[in-house]
């Protein structure tokens, strides 16, 4: 599989610090992140290389060369006039029509797994596969709305107008592209073609555009705040740990009661609000190196008082209000059965005594599995007795807070904060 690395951007928001050298030649840990990324990808065997330039082209190509002393074959599409992120890729479609390709920004410090993203994407057979996470910073980042299939159904560009609440899933940067794309696009009046509005926004109506929600590491480096992140993330080790063929650390967070404000059965999206502290507590979890994933049981879906939608929309608003606080939840996982029966409007074919109803273990297992999970290193979090009978079914460490009875569990802090500031600064995962 071939990879265009898209590397003529003139990156004018750093470039206030980096005048002199084009940016994925700004160095990381005495590196270029080109470099960084060729080598990432060169390691999973990627070979072969196509990198657009522009801005100083000079200087990556002198630096780079053939590949050769890189142990990989590197060919450039040198855009003598500025053809946007796209209007290269449509000049050298010739070289792509074989087989499918990754197309990335060259200028994003990453480390993936990409055996994962290349599978998800030939499994669904889709047309474009874009690698997704939240961020911190979703207000200032393309949006994009999927189905429960990960079917991208809109594609919100910063412009755009949103939705009083949705998902924080943010298209990062990383692509798989089949190369029958290239039948599907119109004739373009400019050679200057921008990828995202152009191309793949106008391809979210053929229900073939998927995204592949990862925790792995994908940031930009385009501000200078950012940068100094990146490298951060670099010397703790951070970046190379949340790729996900290395085992991870998760904190699994109950919902109702330890990170929104408990009303008994949550039946209505305006009853929705965040503790006070929830928000800088998922704040620091999410600088920590553990990955941050809410367990949460809603009966109420099997007992016919709210709907998958209006289940959707609650996590929506939950999302948005943790954004806006610069937090983000990795994954939300529900159980929508219960057991009994007797309930007007009920949904008869959710009620059943499942798996993975707290206290049983089964959505942590189901989120072990699906991100690699070490459970003897995580910890469940929760405000009463089933959060923590679940975490010590799953083998986890377990937290209780909000709380003043004793279930078993290893810790008891007043709320989510508390544990967050102490825990985490305890086992040493660079919170602070």
């Amino acid at each position: 599989m071939k990879v265009i690395l898209m590397a003529g951007g003139k990156g004018t928001r750093i470039s206030q610090i980096f005048s002199d050298v084009p940016k994925p030649m700004i160095k990381i840990a005495d590196k270029p992140i080109l470099q960084h990324q060729i080598e990432i990808l060169k390691a999973q065997n990627f070979h072969e290389f196509i990198i657009t330039v522009s801005h100083m082209s000079n200087q990556i190509i002198n630096y780079f060369g053939d590949g050769d002393k890189f142990g990989v074959n590197i060919k450039y599409f040198n855009e003598l006039t500025p053809l946007g992120n796209a209007g290269a890729l449509l000049k050298m479609k010739h070289e792509l029509e074989d087989d499918d390709f990754l197309l990335l920004n060259a200028d994003i410090m990453f480390d993936v797994d990409f055996k994962r993203f290349t599978d998800f994407h030939k499994n669904n057979k889709a047309l474009v596969t874009l690698f997704t996470h939240p961020n911190n910073h979703p207000f200032d980042s393309a949006i994009l709305i999927a189905n429960d299939k990960n079917q991208v159904l809109e594609w919100l560009s910063k412009e755009d107008p949103k939705p009083d609440y949705y998902k924080n899933r943010v298209n990062a940067g990383l692509h798989v592209i089949s190369p029958e794309i290239f039948k599907l696009l119109p004739e373009f009046e400019s050679e200057k073609i921008d990828l995202d509005r152009q191309i793949l926004k106008p391809l979210c109506k053929t229900g073939r555009i998927f995204c592949y929600d990862s925790p792995e590491y994908v940031k930009d480096m385009g501000t200078p705040e950012r940068y100094k992140a990146v490298c951060e993330d670099f010397i703790t080790g951070k970046i190379h740990a949340r790729n996900l063929k290395n085992k991870q650390r998760a904190i699994f967070l109950d919902r109702d009661g330890t990170l929104n404000k408990y009303v008994g059965f949550l039946r209505d999206i305006k009853d929705f609000e965040l503790l006070p502290d929830a928000a800088e507590a998922v704040k620091i979890i999410n600088a920590s190196g553990f990955l941050a994933i809410v367990v949460t049981n809603q009966p109420v879906i099997a007992r016919g008082e709210v709907t998958f939608e209006e289940l959707n929309a609650i996590h929506n608003k939950f999302e948005y209000l943790l954004g806006k606080k610069g937090a983000f939840i990795d994954k939300i996982y529900y159980c929508p059965h219960h057991p009994d029966k007797g309930f007007e409007g009920e949904r008869p074919e959710l009620k059943f005594d499942c798996e993975c109803r707290k206290p049983k273990p089964g959505m942590i297992l189901k989120a072990a599995e699906d991100f690699n999970i070490d459970l003897n290193k995580s910890y469940v979090i929760g405000d009463s007795k089933s959060d923590i009978q679940a975490g010590i079914n799953a083998g986890c460490k377990t937290v209780l807070v909000n709380n003043s009875n004793d279930y078993g569990q290893d810790y008891m802090f007043e709320n989510l904060l508390s544990f967050a500031v102490k825990i985490i600064k305890d086992t040493n995962a660079h919170a602070l």
